[in-house]
């Protein structure tokens, strides 16, 4: 299809000529405007709307950065109701500082966008060794982020101007020492306690269930009890062990292989080398350099008039306290093992020669190569199964790169089959039943692949059955799959889960008798104390290292403690039932200068983000931010608060 269309490239864009002008005079310039309309409203800040496709765009870029960063991340969780609200959200945000900014007339100079565009680690890699940017790479940068290189600098001026809204009120947050030590005390303060605990396990027994009972359960809960969804499929997997397959190296070109690398392949070459050190670090003085380097050519001076005196020398004047007691001796070593200098001079020379005054990172060098080991030549035959299997894997590189687009397009030009392009590249159907879409547990290989997951269980390969998209799931590996039958989530029946129902059903019951029973020990110990049959008491704080933590000990720290003792009770759920008894408050231990110091800087930086957020409600409230979408229940972990 694709050659069809580049060998008739005239006829296509008549085609498309046909099509296009007869809809323009159809629907004109503002139709086309309305079908490209975002969708309805979702937020709105000010006048400016915020719609149903930009919020889709800006989820869509968000999972696919968590999923770059994050592979094995739960695909359901990032395309979550509670995790797209927290987007709309950053929108929210963003458009609310945006406007800040403008009406503050907060702008970034060419100068300051610069500087950070310099300072930027990602940008500064594409720099050439002259120093100038790679303007193709900075392109490809650009376009990974979705913008041409004049869209992505515009963000980073936007982002730069936004900044400025927040900065003024961050970098001004202070605290005084007085109050935070203040804070800091009663937060990390200790308490005496002692604890009630109240386990379902203890009133299981007087937990009687009828059939009725289970039966209500299991309908109020149906979804507890659902099998997930599952699918059937064939897949097809191209890698580049399947294109070695059908290489077979030229018996010439591997003899010619052979005879134009046979000395890398026999071994390395290594040479033994002795020298006199004369140490000049790179951040010395440049007068003291000179100094240095002077003593090192009336060294090489003397060596040379006297050629066997070197390692005398070398005892008596090398720097290098490694090397000199043995008269300056460095052993045999190999190309990559010392600076790059000292390798370049020690392998231009032939045994016996005394080097010029080297220069290195470590000061002057006076070299002497005492001894070369050339490695014995090995045999065509010796070397010839690694040669074939080097130009298998060579060759299948190269060809790996032209499979891959007919691989590609063969997946795509017939969808509803991998049979054909299996054939054609003599690839393997393979299958596999009771696939999920999160990786079973210790699976590995293609099947545990979240990419691929996320493409089988996409709508359009559930609803239509088509093969999925060429997926790079690894280097120099390509895979494609095709749903053949696809099992919806349901509930099981009760016959089935009985016994599950039964159980949870028991333990709902047994916490809640466990809760009622705490909850009736709390009155009673309140009002008469003396009657309370309670454990030894135990010391709780925020200090790190507490065995107590959780909702029993945010408990046991928020206990009215104005009359002593203080009582209150925590209900753990599925754990069961607690009830506090608060008999002394402690200060807390103290603590080092050090530790002090570094808790008054985490202290300003909580009221700095404190104060900034107060900041943004003030913001949202000036601009009228609205979000006219509910929030999901139960949402969590919100950037913001609510903008409604």
């Amino acid at each position: 299809m694709f050659d069809f269309v580049r060998k008739h490239t005239k006829v296509m864009m008549f085609l498309m000529f046909l099509l296009i002008i007869p809809a323009f005079v159809l629907v004109g310039i503002d139709g086309f405007k309305s079908m490209g309309s975002d969708g309805a409203v979702v937020a709105k800040v000010g006048s400016h709307s915020i719609k149903q496709g930009e919020w889709d765009a800006a989820h869509k870029m968000e999972v696919d950065r968590m999923r770059a960063s994050m592979p094995n991340l739960d695909a359901k969780l990032l395309d979550s109701p509670q995790a797209r609200y927290v987007t709309l959200e950053r929108l929210v945000r963003e458009r609310v500082l945006a406007e800040a900014a403008l009406v503050s007339h907060l702008t970034t100079t060419n100068a300051r966008l610069a500087n950070e565009l310099q300072q930027n680690p990602t940008i500064a890699s594409l720099r050439k060794p002259d120093g100038s940017l790679d303007m193709d790479r900075y392109r490809q940068l650009a376009a990974s982020q979705g913008f041409t290189p004049e869209g992505f600098e515009a963000r980073v001026r936007n982002d730069l101007s936004v900044r400025q809204v927040e900065s003024g009120v961050v970098a001004t947050a202070f605290s005084t020492a007085a109050v935070a030590d203040v804070s800091l005390n009663a937060f990390f303060e200790k308490r005496e306690i002692q604890i009630a605990r109240f386990n379902p396990a203890d009133f299981t027994s007087k937990v009687v269930l009828t059939d009725a009972d289970i039966e209500a359960f299991y309908q109020a809960n149906a979804p507890l009890f659902q099998a997930p969804e599952s699918a059937s499929i064939e897949y097809v997997l191209l890698d580049l062990d399947t294109v070695k397959k059908g290489i077979v190296p030229d018996a010439q070109e591997v003899k010619s292989y052979y005879e134009q690398n046979v000395a890398r392949l026999s071994g390395k070459e290594e040479r033994r080398a002795s020298h006199i050190l004369i140490n000049a670090p790179k951040d010395m003085p440049a007068a003291e350099r000179e100094k240095a380097k002077a003593r090192a050519a009336a060294l090489l001076e003397q060596v040379r008039k006297a050629p066997a005196s070197f390692a005398e020398v070398a005892r008596k004047n090398s720097q290098d306290t490694g090397s000199a007691p043995n008269g300056g001796d460095l052993d045999f070593f190999g190309h990559g093992a010392m600076v790059k200098p000292f390798e370049d001079a020690v392998f231009a020379m032939k045994k016996g020669d005394i080097s010029d005054v080297v220069e290195s990172d470590f000061g002057f060098h006076i070299i002497k190569l005492t001894d070369v080991k050339t490695p014995k030549q090995k045999s065509f035959e010796e070397l010839r199964a690694g040669i074939e299997a080097d130009l298998r894997t060579q060759q299948a590189q190269r060809k790996f790169a032209e499979i891959a687009e007919s691989f590609t397009n063969g997946v795509y030009e017939q969808s509803d089959t991998l049979k054909p392009i299996a054939d054609k590249l003599k690839l393997e159907v393979k299958t596999a039943t009771g696939l999920q879409r999160n990786p079973a547990p210790g699976a590995t290989g293609v099947l545990a692949n979240p990419k691929l997951l996320a493409a089988v269980f996409s709508p359009e390969s559930v609803d239509k059955k088509r093969n999925t998209e060429a997926l790079e799931i690894a280097p120099n590996q390509l895979a494609s799959a095709r749903i053949t039958q696809y099992t919806a989530a349901r509930t099981l029946p009760l016959t089935e889960v009985r016994a599950n129902v039964r159980e949870r059903l028991l333990a709902s019951r047994s916490a809640e008798l466990a809760k009622k029973e705490g909850e009736s020990k709390l009155a009673a110990w309140k009002a008469d104390a003396s009657g309370a049959n309670l454990p030894a008491a135990v010391v709780v704080s925020r200090e790190p290292g507490q065995t107590i933590q959780g909702a029993v000990l945010n408990a046991a720290l928020s206990t009215d403690t104005s009359k002593l003792p203080g009582w209150s009770g925590v209900d753990l759920g599925a754990q069961g039932y607690a009830v506090l008894r608060v008999n002394k408050v402690m200060p807390r231990t103290p603590v080092a200068d050090s530790t002090s110091k570094q808790e008054r800087a985490q202290y300003a930086q909580w009221v700095a983000n404190a104060e900034n957020q107060a900041y943004y409600q003030l913001l949202k409230d000036r601009f009228k931010a609205q979000i006219k979408v509910p929030r999901p229940t139960g949402a969590v972990g919100s950037a913001s608060a609510s903008a409604e």
